[in-house]
């Protein structure tokens, strides 16, 4: 069975089984299916009839592959023992403890316990018999895997894929509208590797073509990659992906200065150890520096003389980017294969680039905006729709808004339907007069900015009126493209669960979803009265200082907040803490849990809880540190030595796929209204005092501005003149969670 494959078909929740492993009778698979089905009953999974079918006809070996992947991704042969046993009950542990051990570990002057890790614990100050490790400096002692039970949890339904199935979704990668998330863009690199690539699909969004040049170019295919180059910004884009990791382009200072930020350690110290358990990073080192051999050089110079477009047009894309280009010809010795025969086009090219003789776009435009000369940039930017969507709002505020938006109605249809929709869904955040709003520069960490300074200029009811002309125009124009789009079907069923899922447009997640993959901003409701975080590191490497940290920070309706974390353990029994742990074992990893009491913190009128994990003493988030939630009808049980961890009972997880963010917030509960919902927020501090309630509300409403999947299809329902129906069985378009779960398939709504 392909493994690869299994990754992706689990995200999607399924099990892959090959159409030629279906054929072993049901009398010899009976029990065995019955055996995998209660095994995945416990580790939180119910088969549906098809899949179940299925089972009672695949050979054991195919069984006992998926439930050993599922257990892998599941966690369940790692180490889930937390510092401090019944953490649920109070150590009684004080700061006197830590300051009265810290002396007697320098002065020697008292007795007590020496434990493995060669701390002193006075008698009298810890209660050693409370610990699975040293509570002084947070080492482990214990190793506790966990044994899968049964348990009430409410089960995720796993479908069956196909061979077909999987081809099927590699297709909905390829041709998405939108930019691929990490999980996304794993998955197709996964399937890339599974299955030829098919030559009559070309990819819809940069991003995507920059994966499946990658994969060409590590199976040296770099000259079939040619095709998929269709502009010299796409060449500089994937060596910068190949530099940075960033499949946009994002600014070296930006990268430079993340990275600086990121190595400001906790009070200022300096990191102990990298991710690799080496030396400090030291700041004077950070650099990008760029190299290629002559072999690789060659094909960056065949990829740029190739090129289909004109030298002078060439050269105009190429401007915006100028210093990256000069240091890519530099590292790539392109001066150099210009002067070889077969490189005539590339020799014209670079003439023209290094003399500048050749007119910049966006240099016109901006002299005709700097000048007032409000018509001929107008008409320059009707040429290029996409960059006049972008400058929309601006140019809105700055010159006269009805000239601009009658300008852009003109050419809203060849706008790219995503932009169409990013204008609709944040038009309101960017007119709003009082507060901030919040973004997230390329590269960089969220930040909040204030209103545009020209929103004052004009009347409240100016600013309205601008707001309204652009959500009416893009609302006409959405269902202009759905009205020419043929559509013999008369009646349309939209399952309630798709009015709580964003469409997926902007705010790309950076974290991998192996169990399942849900979009920002999507809703998970609560079932019994407590929500368990957790958060595990580690996973095979050896032992170290590798100090990760889980927070979660209680807003209340009189404005307070309150941190439950490594320094406050118990917030009068609404949130508990398991523990510091700041070194991990050997290969199986770390543990922390945070209890979230849900009528508690109603009670005390608590209105929002952040979950955020950081990094204390490294420069960035582990990699493949897994956060998530568990919640459950019952009391989620913990253990004697403090496990409380039940792969059943995990309702959703992320892993971190890359080491860039000090640190993350990974979702937030909505106490009223008893939901949570999941969020990415990367954060650069590693103080308690960095998570800004005004922030995190800016974010919030930001996410809550999206458009989501029901709605979208109302929209369509309304300009096809299809009837919406309360049953699946009598409607001829189905919409339900399964079709919405993928969200490339999703984005086939956005017509262009």
């Amino acid at each position: 069975m392909n493994k690869n494959i299994q990754i992706v078909a689990l995200r999607q929740q399924a099990i892959f089984i090959p159409e030629n492993e279906l054929k072993h009778s049901i009398a010899e698979n009976r029990d065995i299916a019955l055996k995998t089905t209660a095994k995945l009953a416990k580790l939180g999974y119910i088969p549906t009839e098809r899949l179940l079918s299925a089972l009672l006809i695949t050979p054991e070996n195919i069984h006992s592959e998926f439930i050993e992947y599922i257990e892998e991704v599941k966690g369940v042969h790692l180490n889930w023992a937390p510092l401090i046993k019944q953490w649920d009950i109070p150590t009684g542990e004080t700061i006197q403890d830590h300051l009265f051990t810290f002396f007697a570990n320098i002065f020697d002057f008292t007795k007590g316990t020496v434990l493995q890790c060669g701390h002193l614990i006075p008698d009298n100050t810890f209660d050693l018999n409370r610990y699975n490790g040293c509570p002084f400096c947070g080492r482990p002692f214990v190793i506790e895997k966990i044994e899968l039970t049964a348990s009430d949890a409410k089960l995720k339904v796993l479908e069956l894929w196909t061979t077909s199935d999987a081809i099927a979704f590699f297709a909905d990668l390829l041709t998405s509208k939108t930019a691929l998330d990490a999980t996304q863009a794993d998955s197709l690199n996964q399937l890339l590797s599974s299955f030829p690539y098919p030559q009559e699909i070309e990819p819809a969004m940069a991003e995507t073509r920059m994966l499946v040049i990658d994969f060409l170019v590590a199976n040296q295919q770099a000259e079939q990659a040619q095709r998929f180059f269709k502009t010299p910004t796409d060449i500089l884009r994937y060596l910068w992906y190949k530099k940075t990791g960033f499949l946009q382009l994002v600014k070296p200072k930006t990268i430079l200065k993340r990275t600086a930020l990121n190595n400001k350690s906790h009070f200022g110290r300096p990191n102990a150890t990298d991710n690799s358990g080496g030396k400090a990073v030291e700041l004077k080192k950070i650099e990008i520096k760029l190299k290629y051999n002559r072999s690789f050089s060659r094909i960056i110079a065949k990829w740029l003389n190739n090129l289909s477009m004109k030298p002078e047009q060439i050269c105009e894309i190429m401007h915006p980017n100028r210093s990256l280009w000069v240091r890519f010809i530099r590292a790539a010795r392109l001066l150099e294969f210009s002067k070889r025969q077969g490189f005539e086009t590339l020799k014209i090219i670079l003439d023209l680039f290094h003399q500048e003789n050749y007119t910049v776009w966006q240099a016109q435009v901006n002299r005709y905006k700097q000048n007032n000369e409000i018509e001929n940039a107008l008409k320059m930017l009707q040429q290029r729709p996409g960059v006049f969507s972008r400058a929309l709002f601006s140019y809105m505020l700055r010159f006269d808004y009805i000239k601009v938006i009658q300008a852009f109605e003109e050419i809203i249809q060849n706008v790219p339907a995503r932009l169409v929709f990013t204008l609709n869904m944040y038009a309101q955040l960017y007119f709003a007069r009082g507060g901030s709003r919040v973004v997230k520069p390329l590269g960089g960490y969220p930040k909040k900015i204030l209103p545009n300074k020209l929103i004052y200029s004009h009347s409240v009811e100016v600013v309205q009126t601008m707001l309204t002309s652009i959500e009416s125009l893009c609302l006409k124009a959405i269902k202009m493209r759905f009205q020419k789009e043929n559509n013999p079907n008369k009646t349309i069923y939209i399952e309630d669960q798709l009015f709580g899922m964003p469409v997926a447009i902007g705010d790309r997640s950076e974290t991998i979803q192996d169990c399942s993959a849900v979009l920002q901003g999507q809703k998970f409701s609560l079932e019994g009265e407590t929500l368990r975080l957790f958060m595990h590191w580690g996973k095979g490497l050896q032992p170290q200082n590798l100090d990760m940290d889980l927070y979660a920070s209680v807003y209340y309706s009189n404005g307070s907040m309150i941190e439950c974390f490594y320094g406050y353990h118990n917030i009068k029994d609404q949130a508990i803490y398991s523990g510091d742990v700041r070194e991990i074992p050997n290969e199986l990893g770390a543990v922390e849990y945070i209890d979230l009491n849900l009528p508690k913190l109603k009670e005390a009128q608590a209105n929002i809880v952040v979950f955020s994990c950081k990094a204390y003493n490294m420069p960035a988030l582990t990699m493949n540190l897994v956060v998530g939630w568990m919640n459950n009808k019952s009391p989620m049980i913990i253990e004697g030595t403090g496990v409380a961890y039940n792969p059943a009972m995990v309702q959703h997880m992320v892993r971190i796929s890359n080491d860039i963010s000090r640190g993350m917030i990974f979702g937030y509960l909505d106490v009223q209204n008893q939901n949570v919902v999941w969020l990415e927020m990367p954060i650069g501090d590693n103080n308690s005092g960095g998570l800004s309630k005004e922030s995190i509300l800016t974010f919030i409403s930001r996410l809550n501005s999206k458009l989501n999947i029901g709605s979208l299809l109302k929209i369509k329902a309304e300009a096809q003149n299809l009837t919406i129906v309360n049953t699946k069985e009598n409607a001829d378009e189905v919409y339900d969670f399964r079709w919405a779960s993928n969200a490339a398939a999703v984005t086939k709504l956005l017509v262009d």
